[in-house]
């Protein structure tokens, strides 16, 4: 019984739920990333580069020709699908930023707190021997 317990006692913490809270809601951002990437971004830079897709870029590293990635897959050829990779960075580069951004903003809407007033200096060690030595004397 200790050990569900303990288990109860660590799942329910605050920081194991902020985490999950953080996994579902990253996951849910990676999702609208990608979309952003995939459906917006990666058009642009095809309309820009003469309407190469990144991710139809590939080295074949077997016999034969293949005009695109996928007809390279279904013959089952050696490929180096490079242009997943260059895909793959843009959207970490993209999220990246995002995340920065949103991090540069949480941190812009915190109020900062003001300077605490320093607790008035007390006596120092010295000041209270001397003051037990001088009552002590007193007596």
């Amino acid at each position: 019984m200790g050990f569900v317990k303990e288990f109860k006692e660590f799942a329910m913490k605050g920081n194991v739920m902020d985490m999950a809270v953080g996994v579902i809601i990253g996951g849910a951002f990676g999702k609208i990333v990608s979309s952003l990437v995939n459906d917006v971004i990666m058009p642009l830079v095809g309309k820009a580069t003469g309407g190469v897709s990144f991710t139809d870029l590939f080295f074949n590293l077997g016999e034969g020709e293949y005009k695109t990635l996928a007809e390279a897959q279904e013959a089952g050829a050696a490929v180096l699908a490079y242009g997943q990779f260059i895909q793959n960075i843009i959207d970490f580069i993209i999220i990246a930023f995002c995340i920065f951004l949103m991090i540069k903003a949480m941190n812009k809407m915190k109020k900062e707190k003001p300077a605490e007033p320093e607790a008035p200096a007390g006596p120092t060690q010295e000041e209270l021997l001397t003051e037990i030595r001088d009552l002590l004397k007193k007596q």
